[in-house]
């Protein structure tokens, strides 16, 4: 919960957002099989006016508005629960039947050019013959959706209010694709890097980050699988039967990218795992070069030990070549250590 929340009474309609210089944008499709109209309004009043025998979108950007929003869902009689869930961006992906309107709200994932994993809460209210959209700020998923609508390709200009939030959520799930695409070519960049030897000084810190990414798009996902086998199961008049073929689909193609997401979870685990070994196996390499050289030297420094001594007697410092005889020894010696190490394959 955002703490611009805490001991407000249920029903507030508190804008929990950060982007509180958004202008306020609305644009209406109005449209049936012989017709399509596209406005922009300026005002929340033109909202309220729109033809009858005809499918009405309408888009609101801006959710720091309050009033506006306000202003809607008093025109439409939405519960203030759901203007409440409205105007809360971190709301977690839920539907709610309120026998005249289903009001459902999703998470949309897109990469800005930053290549930063963007998450943007997108509200849905379907009616009988209207559905309305609220979103954060401009800039969606639903590019190619407006372009069907104002050509007439597909299905959606002669179909119902609850197949043109068929197609929404479709295109939302769609870029999903996208991202998990994404995320899939980062982990095989790592599994490169970390197979070949060349990792970067801060890769751990990128793989954590690409878990977070992960886990972001998890949250974002597995929720809708309920919110869509709730819709399968509904007895909303609002609802056509013909249309639940199509959520179906929409169901089929969340198990797929849930599934991916589990796959690349254990993926990253393994990552770092693999990127754990790795430093792993280079610090035993230098331990072992380190550990060899310790090896050679001690006898070589227990032969000078010896001979560094300051007793008076020794016998062999008297004898005339004993610095080159000692020099040879430590010589063959310092020889015979590596090619014995050689012979072992410890170097």
């Amino acid at each position: 919960m955002s703490k611009k929340k805490v001991g407000q009474a249920p029903g507030s309609v508190i804008y929990t957002g950060e982007k509180s210089d958004q202008k306020l944008f609305i644009e209406a499709f109005d449209y049936n099989n012989t017709k399509c109209e596209v406005k922009e309004l300026h005002n929340v009043e033109e909202c309220f006016t729109y033809e009858e025998g005809t499918i009405t979108w309408i888009n609101i950007n801006g959710l720091n508005h309050v009033k506006a929003i306000e202003q809607i869902g008093e025109h439409y009689e939405l519960h203030p629960l759901a203007l409440e869930d409205i105007v809360n961006v971190s709301q977690r992906p839920k539907i709610d039947d309120y026998g005249d309107y289903i009001f459902l709200v999703l998470k949309m994932l897109y990469y800005d050019n930053d290549e930063k994993i963007v998450s943007e809460q997108v509200s849905f209210i379907l009616g009988n013959d209207y559905v309305l959209t609220f979103q954060e700020s401009e800039g969606d998923v639903f590019n190619e959706v407006r372009e069907r609508i104002k050509q007439a390709k597909g299905r959606v200009r002669s179909m119902p209010a609850d197949y043109l939030l068929y197609v929404l959520m479709d295109a939302v799930v769609d870029h999903y694709f996208s991202v998990i695409e994404v995320l899939g070519n980062k982990i095989e960049d790592f599994e490169t890097q970390i197979f070949s030897g060349h990792v970067n000084d801060d890769v751990s810190q990128d793989i954590q980050n690409l878990k977070r990414e992960i886990l972001r798009v998890r949250r974002a996902i597995y929720p809708l699988r309920e919110i869509v086998n709730r819709i399968e199961k509904t007895e909303s008049s609002l609802i056509n039967h013909k249309t639940i073929t199509y959520f179906r689909d929409v169901y089929d193609h969340l198990i797929q990218v849930s599934e991916n997401i589990d796959i690349y979870r254990e993926m990253i685990w393994s990552l770092m795992d693999m990127y754990m070994t790795t430093i792993s196996n280079k610090m035993n390499e230098v331990m072992k070069v380190l550990t060899i050289m310790a090896s050679i030297f001690i006898p070589l420094t227990f032969i000078a030990g010896i001979y560094g001594m300051n007793f008076e007697y020794i016998p062999e410092l008297q004898y005339k070549y004993s610095y080159f005889i000692l020099w040879g020894v430590m010589i063959v010696l310092f020889i015979g250590m590596l090619f014995y190490f050689k012979r072992k394959k410890w170097l």
